[in-house]
């Protein structure tokens, strides 16, 4: 990790992006900053925006931070790019532990409060995952339009919870509440990963376009037939 820390904050000395002062130097003060390890997670976000910004990069430095965006972790999330995944087949399995309960009752079994969208309503069910030796799950997934549209939530010290696999850069940066968040927007193969850091194959599966954040410890993906900015008018509505 050290020699990845000093990469990136060397890369962040030729970071150039015109059209997004305010982006520039928000990347500019996380790479410079100390990375404490109970801070890591910071230092990931950091990398996460490093990489989206490829495309603002000259062109000769291309390489480095196409090396760097290969594995990036965010809220949660480890996001792998490759020229062509393979896409998922078949009916997945349902994540570990996965059951459908009331909203009143998924609340008190999860460590943190279930926001709802503003946008969307209450959710037309609602499926806790993942059950630990307390009682306690650690995913809470709010389903809407017959589960065509979905927001998974989940503990973000939990890392990571979900692994994508998107081919080509497929990641713009985008804000959610004035905070740093990532916008997939295209198909993608999603897998699930368990407690012990085990990528639970079966339960593999096509994403649609995804919307991922984090706010106050909790992270959170919205996925569904959705624009970017619908996707972030949700993700804005959380109460």
């Amino acid at each position: 990790m050290d020699d990845l820390e000093r990469e990136l904050r060397d890369l962040s000395a030729w970071l150039e992006a015109p059209d997004a002062p305010d982006v520039t130097a928000r990347v500019h003060a996380q790479l410079a900053a100390p990375v404490p390890r109970r801070r890591r997670w910071r230092y990931y976000v950091a990398a996460a925006l490093v990489a989206l910004l490829v495309a603002l990069l000259p062109p000769g430095r291309a390489a480095l931070a196409d090396a760097v965006a290969g594995l990036l972790r965010f809220a949660g999330i480890s996001i792998a790019t490759s020229p062509a995944p393979a896409m998922p087949t078949g009916t997945p399995s349902p994540l570990p532990s996965q059951r459908a309960a009331a909203l009143a009752e998924a609340q008190r079994r999860v460590r943190f409060p279930i926001r709802l969208p503003a946008k969307l309503g209450p959710p037309e069910q609602v499926l806790v995952a993942d059950l630990d030796d307390t009682g306690t799950y650690r995913v809470a997934t709010l389903l809407y339009r017959g589960g065509a549209l979905r927001i998974d939530a989940f503990d973000g010290r939990l890392d990571p919870v979900f692994q994508k696999q998107a081919s080509g850069p497929g990641a713009d940066w985008v804000q959610v509440n004035d905070d740093f968040a990532v916008w997939i927007g295209g198909p993608h193969a999603l897998t699930y990963v368990d407690r012990i850091g085990a990528v639970r194959v079966e339960t593999a599966r096509l994403a649609a376009s995804t919307l991922i954040w984090q706010e106050a410890g909790v992270s959170y993906r919205l996925e569904g037939d959705l624009t970017k900015m619908e996707a972030i008018e949700i993700a804005n509505s959380l109460n």
